[in-house]
């Protein structure tokens, strides 16, 4: 297998945080938080492809509403099987656990919305009658 130049480039962690508009403090996070690992040269971080596939599946995750420990978990599961079949099947659980949520938070807030447009109703007329 031959490497390309691609399969070879490294990040910087400045470079990370302006292409996926983070702060580097957010990514030194991530790693402390087991996410990424990057290599050092004395005191400076080296990212790799993997650390950038990584921080941008963490970001994702994030925005699906995923815990950092999901993520980690999911991670872990691929990097023992890299058939990733066990990490599918964890994700689609994952996905289960977090529609359902969702869906509750949705009908809790139509709720609400009901309960404050009745609120809004009896307060129009309190103020019509005065």
């Amino acid at each position: 297998m031959t490497q390309t130049r691609d399969d070879v480039r490294t990040f910087s962690i400045s470079e990370l945080a302006r292409e996926f508009d983070v702060t580097t403090r957010s990514i030194r996070f991530y790693e402390d938080q087991g996410l990424l690992n990057p290599t050092r040269q004395g005191q400076t971080r080296i990212y790799s492809r993997q650390d950038r596939v990584r921080l941008k599946l963490t970001l994702r995750g994030k925005r699906l509403g995923f815990s950092l420990a999901d993520i980690r978990d999911l991670f872990d599961l691929y990097d023992a099987d890299k058939s990733s079949r066990t990490q599918l099947q964890t994700m689609l659980g994952l996905v289960a656990d977090k529609r359902e949520t969702l869906q509750q938070q949705l009908e809790d807030i139509k709720m609400v919305l009901l309960e404050l447009e009745a609120a809004e109703q009896r307060c129009q007329q309190a103020l019509a009658q005065l």
